[in-house]
């Protein structure tokens, strides 16, 4: 019996997390990207449940601050490494139960200015690692796609079986991780699952560089009083999704048991959308309650970003019918519980 965590400094807090925290317990788990935003909360919530989780990082994007408060925890291990060393993967996997592969170099304008290297890491890796998987005998292999590969298809909502061209370097690397997942499965019947993210925000995502998301460097912009950049006039939109909506997608599809739903990809979002100035006005007036110089600031405007879609939605129907999903945590109340996480860096930062 695997027991319960008492080295964690958060504990697990909200009714998300009550509701999920025993969903999946007294499990060895990998987790692929382990120190990335994405990666860090799957292992808080796995561990703080009382799994096993191995994180697996080669901190290309992943920090080592992250995962720093799972450092004396006995069910925790960490290997520095990279998903290209098919060895590496091979030991990674040993003993596993399930691997939620999170690893993946992000961020369409990096996969635009560099294609090779994204394409090494995102198919190349992704293939070592399902494979280990494979002769490893995991249960199940859950792995983070992504809501581009819907390309130039302008059907909104966003439904699974409609997708449209990639437009980017990026979209291709997650199309074909589908494919790859949908061949394995009909050739050595690995159970696999893929998860198209929609624009996933909340604590730990970083907020520095040109890869930014825009949640994160909007923030970080008003905190400093500063006019973030949006690029076109605003209107563009997307489906922002909280992270604890995502760390739940991932914990249904490891304990899901109808076999129908295996072998499928689903759309894990918010099931709304919201335009960039919108959200530009959310973030000024709740960020504003702490600071009241923040509501003078107005956005900057400037040109439409390469490879962008006008707009994002999802359509969550089959995450709902067939997982159990339902968003508990919308765009407002997201951006309200990452604000101490914001202002916690902001803070380290002047100490």
């Amino acid at each position: 019996m695997i027991s319960r965590l008492f080295c964690l400094k958060t504990k697990v807090t909200g009714d998300f997390e009550y509701k999920m925290v025993n969903k999946m317990k007294n499990s060895r788990i990998l987790v692929t990207g382990g120190a990335g935003f994405i990666g860090s909360n799957l292992v808080k919530t796995l561990l703080e449940s009382g799994n096993e989780v191995v994180a697996l990082d080669n901190f290309i994007t992943g920090k080592r601050e992250n995962i720093s408060a799972f450092s004396n925890c006995k069910n925790f291990y960490f290997i520095e490494g990279d998903i290209r060393d098919a060895d590496l993967c091979r030991k990674a996997v040993d003993g596993i139960d399930y691997v939620l592969h999170q690893a993946a170099l992000g961020a369409i304008p990096r996969s635009i200015k560099d294609p090779a290297t994204t394409t090494q890491i995102n198919i190349c890796g992704f293939v070592n690692m399902l494979h280990a998987a494979k002769d490893a005998g995991v249960k199940r292999f859950i792995y983070a796609s992504s809501s581009s590969v819907y390309g130039d298809n302008k059907t909104l909502p966003k439904q699974e079986h409609l997708i449209g061209k990639p437009l980017n370097p990026y979209a291709i690397t997650k199309y074909t991780n589908e494919l790859f997942a949908e061949n394995f499965y009909s050739l050595y019947g690995i159970e696999t699952i893929g998860l198209r993210y929609f624009n996933v925000f909340g604590p730990n995502q970083d907020s520095n560089g040109a890869y930014a998301a825009v949640i994160p460097k909007f923030a970080d912009a008003l905190i400093n009083h500063n006019s973030p950049r949006i690029n076109g006039d605003g209107s563009y939109s997307r489906d922002f999704t909280y992270i604890d909506n995502v760390v739940k997608a991932n914990i249904l599809a490891m304990t899901v048991k109808d076999p129908q739903a295996v072998n499928q990809v689903y759309n894990i979002a918010a099931g709304k959308r919201t335009t960039i100035l919108e959200l530009f006005k959310i973030l000024r007036d709740e960020l504003t309650k702490y600071d009241s110089e923040i509501i003078k600031i107005e956005p900057l405007f400037g040109n439409i970003r390469t490879g962008d879609i006008p707009h994002s939605s999802a359509s969550i129907e089959k995450a709902e019918n067939m997982l159990g999903y339902s968003p508990e945590i919308d765009v407002e109340t997201g951006i309200r519980k990452t604000i101490p996480f914001w202002l916690g860096q902001k803070k380290e930062i002047v100490q």
